[in-house]
């Protein structure tokens, strides 16, 4: 089976911001270099992340830091300013109400930030459609089941359908609320085991028999999933893909031989997967791993700055020496920059209302969620 799956994302909300980001786009070019050049020589930008020092989400944005610092304009300071709370919420939420669109304050977040925006969280603040996004960055993770069940690849996933299995999650509206979703899709019998702390308790369920399906992300997987495989205690099924600038999914270049998750569908069930369960996966699965970490500007920047940004991020990407060390902080995933940035960012951030109504209604009634 080849590598691309189209998916048209039919969602009635994607299409118009997918619509609405491209025009706005296709305004950033002459307009913007009309109004004159962007220096930011002896400022300070304060790059917020709603999360503590030390996260994942904290390496990305530190990562990036001096790329961005060196490719903008006056080769301003760039901080990162920690604001953890709520999830992820109380920082975003502080940002849209205090940051002033002049170029100086920018906003990272990633699934746990935009899960909640996507559930109708009562208590968030933010919305995406009103940011100016100049950098997405996506991740990617594989699903592995036990080699004891001879199950040796998608095509053969029907033989345990009848099978309970257990997988170790952190919350049903965490970051393995895309498993969830995945694993319903698929058609398979799994009791989900809460109170993990990190999806290494996950793998470690796994290798003790307490979990009988997991997936990691993939420099965990790896770094320590690999080596089960290769002592045959472990089988990888698929991952969960990659999206290119069009919305298609593709295999993830860092498991190239392994299908994504919709071509695993198609291999056990010979037809490809479409209704609101669907449609609700890709959304979750757009935002958790496809378009995880976006960078964006407040409401209101003025365009010859978001356009900066974006050509500052687009420089970055490209720099020789970020290309060098990027390793385990980007793996082999494209960034998404300049005019590929619009309908990846649609994703992470948008989900059609009866997808997001039969989450809820779905977490409400099978987990005890309350919103």
């Amino acid at each position: 089976m080849g590598g691309t799956i189209v998916i048209k994302l039919s969602r009635r909300n994607f299409i118009t911001a997918a619509a609405s980001g491209l025009a706005a786009s296709a305004l950033l070019g002459p307009k913007a270099l009309a109004q004159g050049p962007v220096d930011f020589a002896g400022q300070t930008i304060e790059w917020w992340m709603p999360f503590a020092e030390g996260g994942g989400s904290d390496v990305w944005a530190r990562f990036f830091a001096p790329f961005l610092s060196k490719h903008l304009p006056g080769q301003p300071n760039v901080v990162i300013r920690n604001v953890p709370g709520g999830g992820s919420i109380t920082g975003a939420n502080e940002f849209v109400a205090r940051a002033r669109p002049d170029g100086l304050s920018l906003l990272g977040t990633s699934a746990s930030t935009q899960f909640p925006f996507l559930l109708g969280d009562p208590r968030v603040r933010y919305d995406y459609a009103k940011l100016a996004p100049v950098l997405v960055s996506p991740t990617g993770g594989v699903v592995y089941l036990p080699a004891r069940f001879g199950v040796t690849s998608p095509a053969e996933l029907g033989k345990i359908t009848g099978e309970e299995l257990v997988y170790g999650s952190q919350g049903a509206t965490s970051l393995d609320l895309v498993p969830l979703l995945a694993f319903r899709v698929l058609g398979l019998n799994v009791r989900h085991v809460f109170g993990m702390t990190g999806r290494s308790d996950g793998r470690l369920a796994f290798e003790r028999g307490e979990a009988t399906i997991d997936y990691q992300t993939s420099s965990a997987y790896l770094t320590n999933v690999l080596p089960l495989v290769e002592q045959g205690d472990a089988v990888p099924m698929f991952s969960w893909g990659v999206l290119d600038a069009n919305g298609t999914v593709q295999r993830d270049p860092t498991f190239p031989d392994l299908p994504h998750f919709v071509e695993a569908y198609e291999m056990m069930h010979g037809s490809a997967p479409s209704g609101v369960e669907f449609d609700a996966y890709m959304a979750f699965f757009g935002s958790g791993f496809a378009a995880q970490k976006p960078a964006m500007l407040p409401e209101g920047t003025p365009e010859d700055i978001v356009f900066t940004y974006r050509k500052a991020f687009e420089d970055a990407v490209n720099d020789q020496e970020l290309q060098a060390i990027k390793g385990d902080i980007l793996g082999d995933y494209v960034q998404a920059v300049g005019p590929d940035i619009e309908k990846l960012y649609a994703v992470a951030t948008s989900v059609e209302p009866a997808a997001r109504d039969w989450v809820r209604e779905m977490l409400t009634t099978d987990y005890q969620v309350q919103f």
